[in-house]
């Protein structure tokens, strides 16, 4: 161990020197700290860690407690591979939530764009993406964000350029987001960029201030005219559903009228036929009562009857006595 010497009154005395000692065991404890905090490290469950030894890729870890070389042989890159990220084209978010605040100002070269029968139209709109493949994400792009900010204005431009503006504003707008959704990911996926894109949204589609006006004007046509339909269609659901009820009551009523004639006449018949039946059996009974059934079927609704002999001749006088009744 080393000695120093010291002086104590005004003798001197070599006495062991440890403040050499304090400061290896110092420098020894720093260098254990360097190592532990250098070689240990943890992943979040919401995130992969990217290793690199020397600069190049080593491998991928999962969430977790792991070790590496420390010193800075290797180093670490954590990434959220389960966080969505959000692009914002033609606007800007100032301040999100319950009333969120935007800026539009300034963003007018990525929102205004030409359609397909040359008008123009201010188009805002967001891209919701996801890592997919870390690895990608961060060697094989140098910019990934603004590769997708690209890419997303190029797809759009190209979408909207082959439609009208009427299709643009109101009539195919998530015909518009599908195709822009799947165009997007197949640039991406060519560039090995290593997102997902998750959703593609128009967040509102408007034609330039100059004209509004008349697109507004438009847009209330349109909406009167709706209306004038929907009242028509109102109108005509009121009435053929009842008429073609009516009809068809008089068309039960009809039938049913004919089935009623038709099942008399059957009756009619078949009892002319149970008559001609009896009638042939015994034709001097039969006409005998048939005409004393008749005759008695008539006879109730006369009011005046006359009784006159056969044998009488010269009825004529006879007549004179008319208002009275005769019997004999």
């Amino acid at each position: 161990m080393a000695r120093k010497t010291i002086n104590v009154g005004g003798e001197l005395i070599e006495v062991p020197d440890v403040s050499k000692g304090w400061v290896m065991l110092g420098v020894v404890g720093f260098l254990a700290l360097v190592l532990v905090f250098t070689s240990f490290y943890t992943i979040d469950a919401d995130e992969v860690g990217v290793i690199q030894r020397f600069g190049k890729y080593l491998r991928t870890t999962e969430p977790g407690l792991h070790f590496k070389i420390p010193f800075g042989v290797e180093t670490i890159k954590k990434v959220k591979i389960q966080n969505v990220y959000k692009e914002e084209f033609g606007y800007r978010t100032l301040r999100a939530g319950v009333r969120s605040q935007y800026s539009k100002g300034g963003f007018k070269e990525e929102s205004l764009m030409l359609t397909g029968d040359l008008n123009s139209a201010l188009v805002e709109w967001i891209v919701q993406f996801r890592i997919q493949d870390p690895v990608k994400y961060l060697f094989n792009v140098r910019n990934v964000e603004e590769t997708l900010r690209d890419v997303s204005e190029s797809v759009m431009r190209t979408v909207v350029g082959d439609r009208s503006v009427d299709e643009v504003i109101v009539l195919s707008r998530q015909e518009i987001e599908d195709l822009a959704h799947q165009q997007t990911q197949k640039l991406l996926d060519d560039f090995d960029t290593g997102l997902d894109v998750v959703t593609i949204k128009l967040q509102d589609v408007n034609p330039p201030e100059p004209v509004q006006p008349a697109f507004n004007e438009v847009n209330q046509a349109r909406q009167e005219k709706e209306r004038i339909i929907n009242e028509a269609l109102e109108a005509y659901n009121k009435v053929i559903p009842q008429a073609k009820g009516q009809a068809e009551q008089r068309i039960r009523q009809a039938e049913g009228y004919a089935t009623n004639r038709v099942n008399r006449a059957k009756g009619d018949a078949e009892r002319f036929l149970a008559v001609w039946r009896e009638y042939t059996k015994a034709k001097d009974v039969t006409r005998r009562r048939l005409y004393i059934e008749t005759m008695l079927e008539i006879l109730p609704k006369i009011q005046n009857i006359y009784v006159v002999d056969e044998q009488q001749k010269g009825l004529l006088p006879l007549l004179q006595l008319a208002g009275k009744e005769v019997s004999k």
